[in-house]
């Protein structure tokens, strides 16, 4: 697994339920601020696998990325769950944004990331 691939696995896993993250701030603290599209790609591929909270991730405006409106509504009703208000698809970032300044961008090893299931 690339290096990149590692550090954004785990930022991804490290947003706390209750808020959310953008695909190009995921980008930036997993070293590669211009790879948005990227972690698309990994949210794509791997979060059923590694037990990513896909859900949590958003686009730059706080709006559901996904297209698919039966997928889009399960990110928005998994979002209710956990108490992030969603209106019209779109999350107030001021309110919800994770924004820890002391995340480890290192990246774990393939045997420190967990696997585990997704919709």
């Amino acid at each position: 697994m690339k290096p990149f691939t590692q550090k954004t696995i785990q930022v991804i896993q490290s947003i706390p339920e209750g808020k959310v993250m953008t695909y190009g701030q995921i980008a930036r603290e997993a070293g590669s601020p211009r790879a948005a599209r990227q972690v698309v790609r990994i949210l794509h591929t791997m979060s059923q696998k590694y037990n990513l909270p896909w859900h949590r991730v958003v686009n730059a405006q706080g709006e559901i990325a996904i297209k698919d409106e039966a997928i889009a509504d399960i990110q928005r009703m998994e979002l209710l769950n956990e108490d992030v208000f969603v209106y019209d698809y779109k999350i107030n970032l001021q309110d919800y944004q994770f924004t820890d300044q002391g995340l480890e961008t290192q990246g774990p090893s393939d045997r420190e990331i967990k696997g585990g299931s997704h919709v």
